[in-house]
């Protein structure tokens, strides 16, 4: 089985978000990390190359495939920041319809730019989204 690519890495949050060259989308980013940490309570991580993660949950599928990932993450990438981990619980859809210019697509939800969304809807869909993930993969005790 291929070892999952997207993993932990000690390259630096600070770093990766200080080499994006646009400066509108290093401010934003920064914006977002800053919600993120708050949000879940941890301190962000680079997981491989280009997605900044907060916290972690471990899966594994039918397949026995496993492997951890972030609980939400986000990639300040060219065309829009992709944000991890934020649309796949109950209710999901009903915060989307007010959160504002955006779009989604295989589990990730795009944003142009934080000033084309609602912050506060943001903020909730991201604490409901960590809640449901949370739950989903409780730790063993």
């Amino acid at each position: 089985m291929d070892e999952n690519k997207t993993k932990p890495t000690i390259m630096s949050v600070r770093a990766f978000l200080e080499a994006c060259t646009e400066e509108a989308r290093r401010t934003d980013a920064k914006t977002l990390a800053k919600l993120m940490q708050r949000v879940t309570g941890n301190k962000p991580a680079m997981w491989g190359s280009s997605i900044i993660g907060f916290d972690s949950y471990h899966y594994t599928y039918q397949s026995g495939r496993e492997g951890d990932m972030p609980i939400v993450g986000f990639s300040p990438r060219k065309a829009a920041i992709v944000l991890y981990g934020t649309i796949g619980f109950d209710g999901a859809e009903a915060l989307l319809a007010k959160l504002g210019k955006h779009t989604t697509g295989k589990g990730c939800l795009y944003i142009k730019k934080l000033a084309d969304v609602d912050m506060k809807v943001l903020e909730t869909l991201l604490e409901k989204a960590v809640a449901a993930t949370r739950a989903r993969h409780a730790k063993q005790a």
